[in-house]
């Protein structure tokens, strides 16, 4: 059996970003940029104030006359001298001549007239937004491989980019496999169960940045789960859920041949030993297994990279953080081992992580429980309470 390393290595080895597309600002937030954003313009385009109040010329003074005013899109067109004011508003462009701003709460004003009120000094520079003192026409300020958020969005809006160049997002097909399955809202009959993986597993396909393509529950024939994938040529990866074990009905691996070429299908992992890799029709494919746990951490530790090379995203897949045990565990056996688990930070703030009681893959009400999978390495000796552990955090 594979190493989870070594499997993780031969799943990402074939996979290349997907082409850039240009995508409008309104649908850019959680895409991932595939080139560098160039700033457009100059922002602030010139020396503007920073609050509302009075521009003037510093001087030892302490009162002026009000000449003018200056609001946020317009302008004053003359030039401030020594003893002159003008009445300006936040964002509006700083008059010739001005070199501080008095704000308004600062000075008493009766008619023309300003009186700067006790206590109160003439700071030059003052309440002033220099020009490009945001940023400046040909600034990189968003770089390639960063999947944007709301205010990356916010940034690029106000560089004046209407478009922006991000990987096209994969689309990834979804098949369940099994007579045993039917879908959230049908009633099952006897023996059935509900299929429960292909939802949570699309919801983390487009959290991480892909298409989720369901494409239902292909019944334990060859010939349904051929026919279910008829179109698999149309996606950039295939996904598959069930039925890749040895069993007499796991079909999977049988019902593609000859077009599915297996690279791997057994792993040193606990849960998910039975997790197929290869490509169907040249597209690359994954096997799950059927348990449901167990095919959430296969999709985290294999799926999730994958997605992130084909949108060449710079964001780390997994990050391991150290958290002391509450309780102890007995040791670990051959293969790697991700228990699901609770994290919480204590009064000193250690994170502390406690093993869930009961961690059978076929159990959801533990894995949503859970904050974090406790990694523990093959043939890790056993840990007592206070011991040191690597864990994953799970959201």
């Amino acid at each position: 059996m594979l190493s989870v390393a070594e499997a993780q290595a031969r799943v990402l080895a074939g996979l290349t970003p997907l082409p850039p597309e240009d995508v409008p600002l309104a649908q850019a937030c959680g895409r991932v940029l595939a080139a560098d954003v160039h700033a457009r313009v100059t922002n602030p385009p010139c020396d503007v104030s920073a609050m509302d109040g009075y521009a003037v010329r510093h001087s030892s003074r302490d009162s002026f006359k009000v000449i003018g005013e200056a609001q946020a899109g317009g302008s004053f067109a003359g030039t401030v001298g020594e003893g002159d004011a003008v009445r300006i508003f936040t964002g509006a462009p700083v008059p010739s001549g001005a070199d501080s701003i008095i704000i308004q709460e600062n000075v008493e004003r009766r008619g023309d007239l300003i009186r700067l009120l006790e206590g109160n000094l003439i700071q030059p520079g003052k309440h002033i937004r220099r020009a490009g003192l945001d940023f400046k026409r040909g600034d990189i300020l968003l770089k390639a491989g960063r999947r944007l958020r709301a205010r990356d969005v916010a940034l690029a809006a106000a560089m004046n980019c209407a478009t922006l160049s991000c990987a096209r997002r994969p689309r990834i097909a979804i098949l369940a496999t099994g007579d045993e399955l039917v879908l959230p809202g049908e009633v099952p009959g006897p023996n059935q169960i509900i299929s429960s993986s292909p939802s949570g597993l699309g919801a983390e396909i487009e959290s991480w940045g892909g298409i989720a393509v369901p494409l239902g529950i292909a019944r334990d024939t060859v010939e349904d789960i051929r026919a279910r994938l008829s179109d698999a040529s149309t996606f950039d990866v295939v996904i598959t859920i069930g039925g890749a074990s040895v069993g007499d009905y796991d079909l999977v691996q049988s019902a593609l041949a000859p077009e599915l070429y297996v690279d791997f299908w057994k792993i040193a992992m606990r849960p998910g030993k039975p997790l197929v890799s290869g490509t169907f029709r040249g597209v690359p494919f994954l096997g799950l297994p059927g348990n449901p746990v167990s095919a959430f951490v296969c999709s985290l530790l294999f799926l999730k990279p994958a997605i992130l090379r084909l949108t060449a995203c710079h964001e780390a897949p997994h990050q391991l953080i150290p958290a002391m045990l509450t309780q102890p565990m007995a040791a670990n056996d051959v293969r790697q081992d991700y228990c699901r688990a609770t994290l919480v930070q204590d009064e000193d703030g250690r994170l502390m992580v406690t093993p869930l009681p009961v961690q059978d893959s076929g159990m959801l009400r533990f894995l949503a429980t859970a904050d974090a999978l406790i990694v523990r390495p093959p043939h890790e000796a056993a840990r007592p309470a206070g011991s040191t552990v690597q864990v994953l955090r799970l959201d």
